[in-house]
């Protein structure tokens, strides 16, 4: 009886501790939705190396860089639409600047009749270089560049052409008798961009050659050795304290090469010049100013009334205007 009782009991105890048990585990089971997403993830877990190319990386880091690095800056934006010949006169211009000017074309090969600096005559400076040229000689640009200004000034440059480098440069070309290009037109250094001239305040046909740099006129003859037509280094330091001095600018050889440039140019000027001569043997012209006359015109040129009405289409009662062209003998 004894036996049975303590059996009784231990079975008892049992299922007390079973139904326990059994509470506990019901009680800290993971939830349903938790154990799908523990297996999803288990299972997406691949091996990525597979999947990801070098090449695809490289394409991916060359597009994001393209599209977050700094902008060149464009040059052919400030002042572009000025103007004026110089059209930095607010700009923060820096102290000094390494220049390359080793892409370069001479702009003509005449030797230097004017240099750049002070001129008491006229008690203001002369910001360029004066360099011999015939009337109708081809004029090149002195970098590759695109045309800023070509414009007409009276009293100065005459017909002249502005333009912008991308070694910021810009190189102005005055007294020109022709335009060989337009604003905004893009060339490569040693293009014909003009024909030289005699317009404006000239005393002679040459080519008005300045160098700048953001409006300062720097001394050509400080980047350009124009008796050896050649560049003295491949780079320019700009220096605000010195833009205006040459260097090694040396007369006497400026002198030896005026004399070949003479003797190799002798042949075509004389030719030039008796073709003017020529010219002017056959036909010549005179134009008529305030106060003139056709018997005063005629008296003038050895002619009669009658022989310049005859050579010009006109009637002895025909009326002059100042300016106007009559053809003489």
């Amino acid at each position: 009886m004894l036996f049975n009782k303590s059996t009784k009991i231990v079975a008892t105890i049992s299922l007390a501790v079973m139904a326990v048990l059994g509470m506990s585990a019901q009680t800290y089971r993971l939830p349903g939705a938790h154990t799908a997403e523990h297996r999803d993830l288990i299972a997406g877990q691949q091996n990525i190396g597979n999947q990801i190319k070098v090449e695809d990386t490289q394409q991916f880091l060359d597009k994001l860089f393209a599209e977050e690095e700094e902008p060149e800056m464009d040059i052919y934006t400030e002042g572009w639409d000025s103007q004026l010949v110089n059209c930095y006169r607010n700009a923060d211009v820096p102290h000094r600047k390494v220049i390359d000017v080793s892409n370069f074309s001479m702009p003509s090969p005449g030797y230097v009749t004017s240099p750049y600096g002070y001129r008491a005559r006229f008690r203001r400076m002369h910001k360029g270089i004066d360099l011999k040229a015939q009337v109708g000689d081809t004029i090149r640009a002195a970098f590759d560049g695109k045309v800023r200004l070509t414009k007409f000034e009276r009293r100065g440059y005459g017909y002249y052409i502005v333009m912008r480098h991308p070694n910021e440069l810009e190189t102005v070309y005055g007294h020109l008798s022709k335009f060989l290009v337009k604003p905004d037109q893009v060339v490569k250094a040693g293009d014909p961009i003009a024909l030289a001239g005699n317009t404006g305040r000239s005393f002679g046909a040459h080519l008005h050659f300045e160098t700048r740099f953001m409006g300062y006129p720097i001394n050509p003859a400080a980047i350009f050795d124009f008796a050896n037509q050649t560049v003295h280094t491949d780079s320019y330091t700009f220096d605000k304290n010195t833009y205006q001095n040459a260097r090694n600018f040396d007369p006497a050889a400026n002198r030896d090469y005026a004399a070949k440039y003479q003797q190799t140019h002798k042949s075509s000027v004389k030719t030039a010049v008796s073709k003017s001569k020529s010219k002017s043997k056959s036909t010549r012209s005179y134009k008529v100013r305030k106060g003139d006359s056709l018997s005063r015109i005629a008296a003038r040129n050895g002619m009669t009334v009658k022989q310049l009405c005859s050579l010009n289409g006109l009637k002895s009662s025909s009326k002059l205007k100042p300016g106007q062209s009559l053809k003489i003998k």
